[in-house]
């Protein structure tokens, strides 16, 4: 069998042997076949089984018990990410806006580069969105993430939106995060927003890669400066300040990135 038939044979057999798992035809503490009944059933030498074993092990799929075989562990529930994450810690939002830096001011480069007409209009029109709840008094939340989102998908790489949808509930957090009263506006709400976006917004139709990468990294730094600062201002108070307490009710208004 030649090095690429070898490696082929691998794949197939741990892949049934994965699928096997998977569906539940061998539960957790079930031996599976042996190499010697592998060699026959695929018609192949005992390192290619070894081998095969081998990616199971390196899953976390089974463990090789000396003089007894090759056994199916018992699988730990799968953690979905980010779901310990907790959008009422000014911490936790720090460390999504530090995420957010590297991901999205790159996302705003490659838009600028790549971004199509139709994606461009779309980027507009959620800037505009974002402006007109801004005039009128209106929570910028659903319009703000559409706007982030927007230039995401005009990455022309799916798995920009697609990361930034896994991370929308802590995108953009609670007004009452920095003090201010359900459905009031934060003290230092980000004036600038219309702004910071319409600079990024222009970068983006000139096709400037470099300009929407600094305009996005301007922006979401800025956001970052006020919660480390706010953080900062309650650090000598109890550890629970810096957290929110439960929602009363109602839709609070939010401070927009």
């Amino acid at each position: 069998m030649q090095p690429g038939g070898t490696q082929s044979m691998v794949h197939r057999i741990s892949g049934d042997l994965r699928q096997a798992i998977e569906t539940g035809a061998y539960a957790p503490g079930t031996r599976l076949p042996s190499e010697k009944d592998l060699t026959e059933r695929y018609g192949v030498s005992r390192t290619v089984a070894r081998e095969a074993f081998a990616n199971l092990r390196a899953d976390g799929l089974v463990e090789s018990r000396k003089g007894a075989g090759v056994f199916v562990l018992e699988r730990a529930p799968l953690q979905s990410p980010f779901s310990g994450l907790n959008v009422d810690r000014i911490s936790s939002v720090i460390e999504l806006l530090e995420l957010r830096t590297v991901f999205e001011v790159e996302a705003a480069a490659f838009a600028a580069a790549r971004r199509s007409a139709s994606q461009l209009e779309k980027i507009i029109d959620a800037h505009r969105k974002v402006a007109e709840c801004l005039r009128l008094g209106l929570s910028t939340r659903d319009a703000d993430y559409d706007f982030h989102h927007a230039i995401a998908e005009a990455t022309q790489n799916r798995r920009f939106p697609e990361f930034l949808q896994l991370i929308r509930s802590g995108i953009i957090p609670r007004g009452e995060l920095q003090g201010a009263p359900v459905g009031e506006r934060p003290r230092d709400y980000n004036l600038h927003l219309e702004e910071e976006h319409g600079r990024i917004v222009d970068a983006i139709i000139q096709g400037d890669s470099a300009l929407a990468r600094q305009y996005m990294a301007d922006h979401l730094r800025g956001s970052m400066e006020r919660y480390r600062a706010l953080l900062l201002s309650r650090a000598t108070r109890t550890d629970g300040e810096n957290e929110l307490p439960a929602r009363s009710g109602g839709t609070p208004h939010v401070r927009h990135l």
